[in-house]
């Protein structure tokens, strides 16, 4: 198996667009649907799609339109295969799983969240629980593990085997690189230099392959495993889902940056910034950078913008822009940034938008679409065009360099 430069960093970023552009990325999630009569529809994120049928069925049959959306992020939630979400997560730089979520009910007006789970599996129906058995809207840590046990939650070990040996492999290759010291926000932060001989990268990434396979790590998930120890994923599903009575709910559930520090809380469990709802108007979500959807509140940001008369897709564009500016536009920052947004408008309408097409060069970021039709991926609509890079930032290297050993 060849490890080419581009499936560890995601391609360099084409030549931008200015800042306020919008490209389409073939054929984009952008409706603008006129004002009408609600639907039954679910839109998630694109790791949602295996789940959407069984959620539109319960939906289609007048089940509550949280319970739908539950219905959806708990697929990832339970699946050890994947692990940006739930059980089998990677972990913080402690070697320790730590889960968030909020929910916002339309129908009620309620909400709730939860923080930095450990233990618990389905901390999308805990931030469920926090809205029905609270007069709380969120509860993090140790507080919020307790709470959902009180529940009934069953406490369980989150770490699979396969994740725990990739901590272990980011763990021996970067105890002196990991997320402390200042972030690329800081005023003096400056892009990485290119280093003159690529070889000590092609060394790295050997190193790097040999150890994950001592490590017992199979040689057929070897490669993305390295991908993972090099660029810290991050890894989040939302869902937002209306009927035809015109309720609206929506939740995003996920694990966090991978190798995080221990109590780190992305935009996830932040309601406004990973997820917000009003069935008056409409309910957004979001995935990707989540220090940078907190600074914008971007999921209310969008659905205000809803308010005041914009369509979905340019209620999504202008949070996505409010992102550029919070850099100045600088492109060799924002090119290490990266967030999609996914909106639901109370009469149907819904659009997906982006801050780049994709990681790299064919994997282009989609949105998941079920209104009785069929449950189907729609590529997103995007500001910048051309793919963002990895983060922590690596030195660029020649192109498609072949990899020994993999």
């Amino acid at each position: 198996m060849k490890i080419t430069r581009r499936g560890f960093l995601g391609s360099a970023v084409a030549a931008p667009i200015v800042a306020g552009g919008v490209v389409p990325a073939g054929s984009a999630a952008g409706a603008t649907a006129r004002r009408g009569t609600a639907r039954d529809i679910i839109v998630a994120a694109g790791n949602g799609l295996a789940y959407l049928d069984r959620a539109f069925e319960l939906l289609s049959r007048g089940g509550d339109t949280l319970d739908a959306a539950i219905e959806v992020v708990r697929g990832p939630e339970d699946d050890p295969e994947d692990d940006s979400v739930g059980l089998g997560g990677l972990p913080n730089e402690e070697g320790v799983v730590e889960l968030d979520a909020c929910c916002m009910h339309g129908p009620t007006r309620r909400a709730g969240s939860v923080g930095a789970v450990r233990n618990i599996k389905n901390v999308s129906k805990v931030a469920k629980a926090v809205i029905e058995h609270t007069g709380h809207v969120m509860l993090v840590g140790e507080g919020a593990e307790r709470f959902a046990v009180a529940m009934g939650f069953p406490r369980e070990n989150l770490l699979t085997e396969r994740s725990r040996k990739i901590w272990m492999l980011w763990k021996e290759s970067h105890s002196s690189n990991d997320w402390w010291g200042p972030g690329m926000s800081a005023p003096g932060w400056q892009p990485p230099r290119p280093v003159p001989a690529a070889r000590q990268w092609d060394l790295h990434v050997e190193r790097l392959y040999a150890r994950a396979l001592e490590l017992g790590i199979e040689p057929q998930f070897g490669t993305s495993a390295v991908r993972r120890v090099l660029f810290p994923p991050t890894g989040t599903i939302h869902c937002s889902a209306l009927n035809a009575r015109g309720d609206m709910s929506g939740i995003t559930t996920t694990s966090g940056l991978a190798f995080k520090l221990p109590g780190r809380c992305g935009d996830s469990p932040v309601i406004g910034a990973g997820c917000f709802t009003d069935q008056d108007v409409g309910s957004a979500g979001a995935t990707g950078s989540g220090e940078e959807n907190i600074k914008v509140a971007g999921a209310h940001t969008i659905v205000e913008n809803m308010r005041h008369g914009m369509s979905p897709l340019e209620a999504g564009m202008d949070a996505l822009k409010r992102i550029a500016r919070t850099y100045n536009n600088d492109m060799a920052r924002l090119k290490f940034v990266d967030m999609t947004y996914y909106v639901l408008r109370n009469d149907g309408a819904y659009a997906g938008v982006s801050l780049w097409e994709g990681y790299s060069p064919g994997e282009h970021h989609q949105i998941a679409v079920h209104d009785g039709t069929r449950a189907r991926a729609e590529d997103t609509v995007t500001l910048f065009k051309g793919w963002s890079e990895e983060f922590p930032p690596t030195p660029s290297l020649p192109p498609e360099p072949a990899w020994p050993g993999a």
